[in-house]
């Protein structure tokens, strides 16, 4: 079977709505709000890039015709919604044409949306180059993946290059470009490495959601890595780690609904990716659903703007939060100060 088909055919068997440490947050209650749910404006901008909304449809998938398919019903999905849409790793497609038109399928179903092309940090200038074009991509992910390569059964054990190649990526490349994690989280000192190195934005994308440990071990014959399907840091705390990131910041990684985003918002990400909660809802229920449903999310993002008294995005990162349980053992271990957070105003 194909690697790629593999990999989705058990993210949808490993996936679970399940706790996480976006259940460690709470919002301070405040009795007056002087704004209506009409009057809220969900916008954001990344890097140039202007978000309609502060969510987005994150890497997922491409690389054979049973992907195809999904990346065309997502794109779909995304032209619907106005949402921006990352392509699953492109970097196939440059070994092997016949896969191209599982990625190029995104533009053409979304030829005026934003679209954001993905590959692997063990890529140089020139690739990167060749899949912005391949796939008229507005920018470029580069995806870090250091613990699912060497689970993975015929992965990569080699990643000496990787600084290098973010660097030549990020020097020579005109269009916007984001370093992500694939769902293990990103410390502060990541973070401030990343930027030495030129990044201008990062995606945390921490563990609480899909894990491509337990996903490459359920590959591996003996699954004899079963320790490492919790590997990494959560979103929350990988978000509390940021908090004094001179990055823009975005968030994904176990972002199960509208909550999770507007929490992620709230601690500091410019806009939230989701991967697992919209590629189950896709597979479940099909495209007209999922359309329904971000749109529900979009109105209870609203309500809860509303809620916090707050009229746009940018504004959210005022709203004081509570730590609790283990993100706050985290937080307090790491000497990050929730004090600051739970006192904003």
């Amino acid at each position: 079977m194909n690697r790629k088909d593999e990999h989705l055919l058990l993210a949808k068997a490993l996936y679970k709505k399940q706790a996480n440490d976006f259940d460690d947050l709470t919002f301070v209650h405040q009795s007056l709000v002087d704004l209506t749910p009409a009057e809220v404006d969900l916008s954001t901008e990344v890097l140039g890039l202007q978000l309609t909304a502060p969510f987005y449809i994150n890497a997922m998938t491409g690389g054979s015709e049973k992907t195809k398919i999904y990346n065309q019903q997502l794109a779909i999905v995304a032209r619907e919604t106005g949402l921006m849409m990352a392509s699953g790793s492109a970097s196939a497609a440059l070994q092997d044409s016949n896969v191209a038109e599982s990625f190029t399928v995104i533009r053409k179903e979304n030829p005026t949306g934003l679209v954001l092309a993905n590959m692997g940090a063990g890529k140089d200038a020139q690739a990167a180059e060749k899949i912005i074009d391949l796939l008229q991509a507005d920018g470029l992910q580069i995806h870090l993946n250091v613990p699912q390569e060497l689970v993975m059964p015929e992965g990569e054990a080699d990643f000496k290059n990787w600084r290098h190649n973010i660097q030549q990526i990020t020097a020579t490349i005109s269009k916007p470009v984001i370093v992500k994690e694939v769902g293990f989280g990103m410390s502060r000192e990541t973070l401030q490495q990343l930027k030495q190195l030129g990044v201008q934005a990062a995606d945390v994308s921490g563990k609480g959601g899909t894990s491509f440990t337990q996903i490459e071990n359920a590959r591996r014959s003996k699954h004899e890595l079963s320790y490492l399907n919790d590997w990494g840091q959560s979103t929350v705390t990988s978000l509390l780690e940021a908090q004094e990131a001179e990055l823009t910041i975005l968030a994904s990684g176990g972002v199960r609904d509208a909550y999770d985003i507007f929490k992620a918002l709230c601690l500091g990400a410019k806009a939230v990716g989701i991967s697992g909660a919209i590629l189950h809802s896709l597979m479940t229920v099909g495209v007209e659903a999922t359309i329904d449903l971000i749109e529900s999310w979009k109105n209870q993002l609203r309500m809860l703007y509303t809620l916090t008294n707050k009229k746009t995005t940018a504004q959210l990162t005022s709203v004081p939060l509570l730590v609790t349980g283990n993100a706050k053992a985290w937080a307090d271990a790491r000497s990050i100060d929730l004090k600051k957070i739970a006192q904003r105003i």
